[in-house]
Formats: C-alpha cells, structure tokens, sequence
C-alpha cells in the first residue's frame, strides 16, 4: 500500500534498466504528479546503481527478487524482454506489489491467460498492459471523433509502423526472447484497430517474412475482418525506412494521424479530419504519453477503481497475433480463437 506519509503517490520500482525505462519511461514517471520512483532493479547492481543514480532514484537493487522484497514498493513496471514478461508479473503479484507490463503482455495467449490466472488469485493488486499511446490527447480525440460518429460508419483502418535493426545483440531480433517486429510494433496495428472498432477482428490472413539469419519476423503485412464489411490492415517492419501512420475511414469521412505511436517531445503532433465540408486539422502540443500512463495507471492504484484497459483487452489482443503468426505459416485465412 502507498506510503502513509504520502498517501497521494504510488511508490515504484522499474525491474530491470532496460534502455526504454532508463530513457523514456522513467524520466516520464518522475514527472507524474502521483508517482514516486524509488527502486531500479538489475541483474547487475553496479548497473542497477548507475542506472538509478543517473536518474536519481534512490534505490538501487542487484536482482529483481530484492527488488520484489523491498516493503517500500507498491507497483512495478516491467521493462523486461518479451519472454519474462508473465513470469516476473506473477511473481511481482506473488511479492505483493501491482503490476504494469510492457507490451506484448506475453509470448502467447496461453502465457497471458495464465498472468489472467494468477491476478485472479491476487484480486486487491492491479494489472495493466502498457499500450501508452491510448493515453495520448491524439488518441483520446480520434477515438471520441469515431464513437461519435464523426466519420461516419467506420469502414476501414489502416495503419503503417516499421524501423531499421540489423543488430543480432538487440533483444528485437533474438527469437528466443520474443523478437521481431510483429510483437515489438505490430501488436499496437492490432490493438489500434480493435480499441478503434471497440471489437474483435474474425478471422486474420498475413504474410509473415523471416530473417533467414536472425529468425525473427522482418516484415508482416496482415488484413484482419471484422466483420459486417469491416477491415483493418497493416504492415510493421524492422529491415525498411522508419515511418508511422495510421488512417481511420468511415462512410462519411475519414481521420489520419501522423505520428501514432511514438508521439515527439521535440514538437506537436497533428491529427486531421476530413468530411465533405473539408480538412481540419487539430494540433496537439507536446505531451509525454508515458506519464499520463503512470498517472492514470497510479489513480487506478490509489483509488482503487479498475484500471483504464482490462487484461481481458491484452487476452484478445494476444490472440489475433497468435492468428497473424498461425496465417503467415499455413498461408491461409485464420480465425481468431475466442472471437
């Protein structure tokens, strides 16, 4: 439970100094009004204790399971590669403490339905994948544009996200730790176009491409059916020139934003609307989505109330990527289990 001296603050520790949580997640988390980072956690202490005293956190633990014992911690985020990400979140919830993720909440959906498992035997400790960009004012906008009918029916969503990694060392491309692009960036195309549909896409059809040297997925391009006429389609890369975009289209309209996921903090982002009347364009002034995600996730700790996007959302978002995998080897149409 939060501190009694503060009790308007989560306390947290980061397990593992992964260089997402060194240089985006935690300096977005120190500038959040109800959170106190207190604890880095490493395999190494020395590189926990720099880690921690490069962004001075006072803290700094020499193995995740010191990490998982110190009373002074009430949440954790979990940086670590893909392929630990449900153990250490079971066992953080075992250790007492709440839990948020990085995406992809796991390997498969049978790895997330156990994470399901084990925070339904640990009911007072919160759970949440960490899908940051729904808590963007863009996001927020478009998805209140499409509810309220804005563009019309919703028809189609198309989205676009890929990045250049070569390098074998990099966790992306090790298969063994869940690499390759389709869980690292295609996971937010799927989850995008579900959160946007508000539904599950029937069945999948997907080429998969395969490095043949690193053996991860290089390039997925995928058409998931909703139904009713309804289609999103995709392709993530991590061999082609960086870009994202992503474009929803109604019957009546349509809203493209122009740099989706990894919002800048360098400048605004833009997000246009068109209809028949024509084109406009909201701009969005710079905001660290990262620390709305560890302001809400923290009021959902502090209050006690759900938090914002259920574990249920990451079951069914596991599922349709395992469908997308399944499609690329059989060549075929798959259906999504659970749809």
């Amino acid at each position: 439970m939060p501190d009694p001296a503060r009790p308007d603050r989560v306390r947290w520790g980061v397990l593992g100094a992964a260089r997402i949580a060194r240089e985006k997640v935690i300096p977005a988390m120190l500038k959040a009004e109800n959170v106190e980072v207190v604890a880095i956690a490493s395999r190494s202490e020395a590189v926990a204790r720099a880690a921690a005293d490069a962004l001075r956190v006072p803290r700094a633990h020499g193995s995740y399971e010191a990490l998982l014992a110190d009373p002074g911690v009430d949440a954790v985020y979990v940086p670590l590669p893909n392929h630990l990400h449900v153990d250490w979140s079971i066992r953080a919830l075992q250790a007492g403490k709440h839990v948020l993720c990085e995406k992809p909440l796991g390997m498969d959906a049978a790895e997330v339905q156990r994470l399901m498992e084990a925070a339904a035997a640990h009911p007072r400790f919160k759970v949440m994948e960490a899908f940051m960009y729904r808590f963007h004012p863009q996001w927020v906008t478009a998805k209140r544009l499409i509810d309220e009918g804005a563009i019309g029916r919703l028809v189609t969503v198309h989205s676009h996200f890929s990045y250049v990694k070569y390098d074998p060392e990099n966790i992306r491309n090790q298969p063994e730790a869940g690499g390759g692009g389709l869980r690292d960036i295609g996971s937010y195309d799927v989850s995008l176009s579900r959160w946007l549909f508000g539904g599950e896409p029937l069945r999948v059809v997907a080429t998969v491409d395969i490095d043949p040297e690193l053996g991860v997925d290089r390039l997925v391009s995928a058409i998931l059916d909703f139904g009713r006429g309804r289609t999103a389609t995709f392709t993530c890369g991590t061999q082609h020139q960086a870009y994202q975009r992503a474009h929803a289209y109604g019957d009546e309209g349509r809203i493209e934003l122009e740099i989706p996921f990894n919002a800048p903090q360098d400048g605004p982002c833009r997000l246009w609307h068109e209809t028949a009347a024509g084109i406009h364009q909201t701009t969005f002034d710079r905001v660290d989505q990262y620390t709305l995600q560890a302001e809400a996730f923290s009021r959902a700790v502090l209050e006690d109330a759900p938090v914002p996007t259920p574990l249920s959302d990451a079951l069914a978002n596991q599922r349709v990527l395992d469908a997308i995998f399944e499609s690329g080897q059989a060549g075929r149409w798959v259906e999504v289990a659970g749809a």
